[in-house]
């Protein structure tokens, strides 16, 4: 009985409950564009703050146990096996990470010497974490290419260098010559160095194994940024484990005023859709103290009533929730494409959430029919 009469009231009052239907659903699918968009997009937001470059940098304290400065030409040496023992950490799967060794080298320019720096690292690895740099003729993608390197946009034009052409560095009564395999346009501080894979550069220095620093990109959200650094910290005690400031503010800070933007028009669409939803409630109680009377006249109980009538709303949020989260997906791939030129995936979690704020939504909506508790039987049956 109870669902017969929850049905027919439904089909009798179908013209305001479609106007009530039709602000829940295009609330819901405002909320879920918004919602979707915003878990979606920090996770593109996340990755596209990884092309920057490293997040974290970890190089050795001092002998005397500070911290030294963050000058790479400064810092005391480290054994290469450092970098295998971080990337076997938990959670070190998707991290890049490529080590370092920093000299000033001399190459023969004219008549005198020039002072030049020289970054041995993992070519391979350091190009992922620098995927913006332009590089005029050929990247190094290997480890073990050991004849040739590349030179910064400045170090070329001071010493007229050009890929194919020779260069020849000296330090500590040691030499050798490579090939320039490319010229590097950064618009930063690598145009004025020469980079040559790891190997090389612990050769010529006469450090073979060792290490100035490392620099890492870790993917993830700035929470989960934060949870690798402590998890560094305490695996490498005898180091300095620091994320490079500008870039994690930055991601910080922008995706929190993202995320507090997007919560505060969900907050607003909400508090929109329970106003419609309210009026169109509103209006289907004064249509409705006839059928309630005849209820009351014939024995029914008012909890009984009511229940009738909250389950009618939360129906009414229900259908609202799930159509407007189909609406809502289609909505927030097209914001993504046009707005944004990035895929935005439908996230399933999201549904869950829509379809019970949606029913929260339509139950407040309905606090006008608590009015319908005032009607009295006999003044129904009298015609008033």
């Amino acid at each position: 009985m109870f669902w017969r009469v929850l049905a027919r009231l439904l089909r009798a009052s179908r013209g305001r409950l479609i106007v009530a239907l039709v602000a829940v659903a295009s609330g819901a699918a405002v909320t879920t564009a918004l919602l979707n968009l915003q878990w979606d997009a920090e996770r593109k937001l996340s990755a596209e703050f990884r092309t920057l470059g490293a997040n974290v940098v970890i190089w050795p304290r001092s002998a005397s146990g500070q911290t030294v400065p963050a000058d790479p030409l400064a810092s005391p040496l480290e054994d290469e096996s450092a970098v295998a023992r971080l990337t076997a950490l938990p959670g070190a799967a998707d991290v890049v990470a490529a080590p370092y060794l920093y000299i000033v080298a001399s190459v023969p320019n004219g008549p005198k010497a020039q002072d030049i720096i020289v970054a041995g690292t993992w070519l391979d690895q350091s190009r992922r974490l620098a995927p913006w740099w332009k590089i005029t003729g050929e990247a190094i993608t290997t480890r073990e290419d050991s004849a040739r390197c590349l030179v910064g946009r400045s170090v070329a034009r001071q010493l007229g260098l050009a890929p194919g052409s020779n260069v020849e560095l000296h330090y500590a009564g040691r030499a050798v010559t490579l090939n320039v395999a490319g010229i590097i346009n950064s618009g930063a501080e690598e145009d004025s160095q020469v980079f040559a894979n790891l190997p090389v550069v612990q050769k010529l220095a006469g450090l073979q194994g060792c290490i100035g620093l490392v620099q890492i990109s870790v993917p993830g959200t700035p929470r989960e940024i934060a949870a690798f650094v402590t998890q560094l910290t305490a695996a490498f005690p005898g180091m300095e484990v620091r994320p490079v400031r500008q870039i994690a503010e930055a991601e910080g800070q922008l995706l929190g005023r993202m995320r507090g933007l997007i919560f505060a028009m969900v907050a607003l669409i909400l508090g929109l859709t329970m106003l419609c939803v309210l009026a169109s409630m509103a209006a289907l109680a004064m249509e409705r103290r006839r059928d309630v009377g005849l209820m009351k006249a014939i024995g029914g109980s008012m909890s009984r009533i009511v229940r009738i009538f909250l389950a009618e709303a939360g129906a009414l949020g229900f259908v609202g929730g799930v159509a407007g989260y189909i609406l809502g997906i289609a909505l927030s791939q097209w914001i993504g494409r046009r707005a944004f030129d990035v895929a935005i995936a439908a996230r399933p979690e999201v549904l869950p959430l829509v379809v019970a704020l949606m029913v929260g939504v339509a139950l407040a909506g309905a606090l006008p029919l608590r009015l319908l508790g005032r009607v009295r039987p006999a003044e129904i049956l009298r015609g008033e």
